[in-house]
């Protein structure tokens, strides 16, 4: 009965939607609510390949899943390296010392995301407080442009992202057995090379999934780039949402998310035979 009824779910929460918004891919743009024509009716099939053959062919959307992918690929690593760090020292802590760690790393969660975005609005636009500081420390002369860039939008990806890479991380790197690396100094490595030659193949599952729990959100995060990144700033997830509600396309928003998440699988079916292997 459990069994059952978590298949349910999943049917209904998850492949129903997915399979409404690859229909509507084939659909076909008409005037109305929703502005779009399913592909199948009352005559059969009345679809189009028109949206996925402009998804397909136009260079804007090509630029716009390139400039995403590189993105959540720049998120996904500067966690991986700031996040093992900060796992290994949660997990190297004292047992009633993790507890608080965690509950800091996990406390600007306790937040609302916009209000966590707007304060890095407040702290790198042209009179916040970064370029103040440094205007009276004397180090500048003039405000520094820091809103409105690639740096922006990658620190605050960051910012949201990595307590996702730290929880799993941690999660395997407080049950690593510690008489490996003992045995491994007790026969004349470094540190560095434990880390390198102990620790961190042990990890590699939980780097693996740290990886993908940052990097397949951020490839389609809509919200930080156009706060950070500003009007010029145009990933996947920024182009399918002005399709969506700006231009009221339909069809070749669908097309291009279903686009997004055929290429997203490519890392997690990679995943998974890593795993079985």
């Amino acid at each position: 009965m459990i069994r059952a009824l978590g298949w349910a779910a999943l049917l209904l929460l998850v492949a129903a939607p997915l399979l409404i918004v690859l229909g509507m891919g084939f659909g076909t743009s008409v005037p109305g609510v929703p502005p779009v024509r399913p592909p199948i009716g009352p005559q059969g099939w009345q679809g189009s390949l028109e949206s996925w053959a402009l998804v397909l062919s136009d260079p804007y959307y090509h630029a716009a899943l390139w400039r995403s992918l590189l993105l959540a690929l720049a998120t996904a690593g500067l966690c991986l390296v700031l996040g093992f760090g900060m796992a290994l020292g949660i997990a190297g802590a004292a047992p009633r010392a993790r507890l608080p760690l965690l509950g800091l790393l996990l406390l600007p969660f306790w937040t609302g995301f916009l209000l966590r975005i707007s304060a890095w609005m407040g702290l790198l636009r042209d009179s916040g407080w970064v370029n103040t500081l440094l205007l009276d420390l004397g180090l500048i002369t003039a405000p520094l442009r820091m809103l409105d860039t690639q740096g922006a939008m990658i620190l605050g990806m960051v910012h949201a992202y990595l307590p996702l890479a730290v929880l799993p991380l941690y999660a395997s790197l407080v049950k690593r057995d510690r008489a490996l690396e003992a045995a491994a100094a007790d026969l004349g490595a470094s540190r560095a090379r434990v880390l390198a030659d102990v620790i961190i193949p042990l990890a590699a599952p939980a780097l693996a999934a740290a990886f993908l729990l940052v990097f397949i959100p951020a490839a389609g995060e809509v919200v930080i780039p156009a706060l950070l990144g500003g009007p010029t700033a145009m990933p996947v997830g920024r182009a399918i949402w002005e399709e969506f509600f700006q231009t009221g396309d339909w069809p070749t928003a669908a097309a291009l998310a279903t686009l997004l998440l055929l290429l997203l699988l490519l890392p997690v079916a990679a995943f998974q035979r890593l795993a079985a292997r």
